[in-house]
């Protein structure tokens, strides 16, 4: 069976909660993806940012994104990760469950890794494909 280590992109760019919001979103706009994990000095995942968090809650509110922190507006409550050596249906039934289109990939407590909804698109037999695009797309957008 194909595990999220086989499918995830590995060394995952993060930032810490004492980073901007400035600094998240010039680094979301190099490296073209949509979510960043938001890590301690160690590794260890502590929450995630995405781009509608900072549209939503920045933006929208009028703050500026120069001065505002991510620990300030990450994600709160517990994070949905995948182990890296989950398969890749636990992998796409996480993500149905919980409505997430990239899953934060860890090893033990280590950030190691992304798996987002085309790798296991890659990964999966059409039949699973579509199920596990109408299914996420369904839920509500995370904030």
């Amino acid at each position: 069976m194909t595990t999220a280590r086989e499918i995830m992109t590995d060394r995952p760019r993060w930032l810490t909660g004492d980073s901007t919001v400035a600094e998240a979103s010039r680094l979301m706009a190099d490296e073209g993806i949509g979510a960043l994990p938001v890590c301690d000095g160690d590794h260890h995942l502590t929450g995630m940012v995405t781009d509608r968090d900072i549209v939503v809650r920045v933006v929208a509110a009028g703050m500026d994104p120069s001065q505002c922190r991510l620990g300030d507006v990450v994600t709160q409550g517990e994070v949905v990760t995948i182990g890296a050596d989950d398969t890749l249906e636990e992998a796409a039934r996480t993500m149905k469950e919980h409505g997430v289109l990239r899953l934060p990939v860890i090893d033990g407590t280590d950030l190691v890794g992304m798996v987002s909804q085309a790798d296991i698109a890659r990964g999966l037999p059409d039949a699973r494909l579509g199920d596990l695009v109408g299914e996420v797309k369904a839920q509500p957008p995370q904030s």
